[in-house]
């Protein structure tokens, strides 16, 4: 299994997010991720830079490949800007880009006063976005007429030699589909084996599974629980309210329901090998060929250290 490093733009600013991407090569992750953000899920987290850039800057200081988990390429930016951008940010990374997109949250998707679709919209949206994309990278002028965009000779000039792998988020049947029928790639946070399955014999193949988790090091259990729910009481967030909260405001009011049990047991907090080994075993057992961590609080260090001298080599 490839282990990889989540960067979260919603906690760390651009300078921070580049540092810990040397720092997860050093310690021998096999890849990154990178969220895309307009906002940050609370006002705690306090960041959310131009995820174009940070990729940028970090393909000149760091060889992993990089993937976007995720983009959404239907309301906020148009699908045809996303292109270019997706092409530029694979050409800077050598070919080690793979563009995961996803039908988006309200929480990044409203800023420009456009409304918020349906799942059912969303998913037609996100489908034709992807279909728009890969018209551009084919180098050719493009001309579309379709019923959310429109590009009008419109080409692409700066392009990787080969176009990057499209991987489609899902988190429930829905998406796992369209996903399995559009998708390079599937990508899901949960260690779910029957979406897994649903992938896979839904179209998707032996095409590569991606999964993540949050994971919180600390000098104690008790001190990581506390930062981890101080930052990501998101995380213990149930059914689709990541999907419809429009406004960092509404998801504090909303975490104000999730208790630190809660946090305790959606985010692997302290420093025990065994706990992180066992995180990782369950998206191996449910079918995932690369899982990606994410470190939440300021100890990046020691979670780096911890990872580099025991984690990743009772893996290997």
């Amino acid at each position: 299994m490839r282990i990889g490093y989540f960067l979260s733009t919603e906690e760390f600013g651009p300078a921070d997010l580049v540092a810990q991407a040397r720092a997860a090569e050093r310690a021998g992750f096999d890849a990154l991720w990178i969220s895309d953000h307009y906002h940050p899920w609370n006002d705690t987290q306090g960041h959310s830079p131009f995820v174009w850039s940070v990729i940028g800057a970090i393909s000149q200081v760091c060889e992993l490949p990089v993937t976007t988990a995720v983009t959404c390429p239907t309301v906020r930016i148009h699908p045809a800007v996303l292109a270019q951008a997706a092409a530029t940010s694979a050409v800077m990374c050598r070919g080690g880009f793979t563009f995961g997109v996803g039908t988006g949250e309200a929480l990044n998707e409203h800023i420009l006063g456009d409304p918020w679709p349906s799942t059912e919209v969303r998913l037609e949206m996100l489908a034709e976005a992807v279909e728009v994309i890969r018209k551009l990278w084919s180098g050719r002028f493009v001309n579309h007429r379709g019923k959310h965009y429109t590009v009008d000779h419109a080409r692409v000039y700066t392009r990787p030699q080969r176009p990057p792998e499209i991987y489609v988020s899902g988190f429930g049947p829905k998406s796992t589909a369209l996903a399995a029928r559009i998708g390079d790639g599937y990508i899901n946070t949960t260690p779910d084996p029957d979406l897994v399955r649903a992938f896979r014999d839904g179209g998707g193949g032996d095409k590569p599974v991606q999964g993540a988790f949050k994971a919180c090091v600390a000098a104690s259990e008790a001190d990581a629980v506390r930062i981890a729910y101080e930052r990501w009481p998101n995380s213990a967030l149930p059914g689709e309210l990541a999907q419809v909260l429009a406004s960092p405001r509404h998801f504090e009011q909303a975490t104000g329901l999730v208790t630190p049990d809660a946090v305790r047991q959606a985010v692997v907090s302290g420093q025990r090998v065994e706990d992180h080994l066992a995180k990782i075993d369950t998206y191996a057992r449910a079918g995932f060929d690369e899982v990606y961590v994410t470190n939440i609080g300021p100890h990046q260090a020691e979670f780096f250290r911890l990872y580099a001298e025991q984690v990743l080599p009772a893996l290997r």
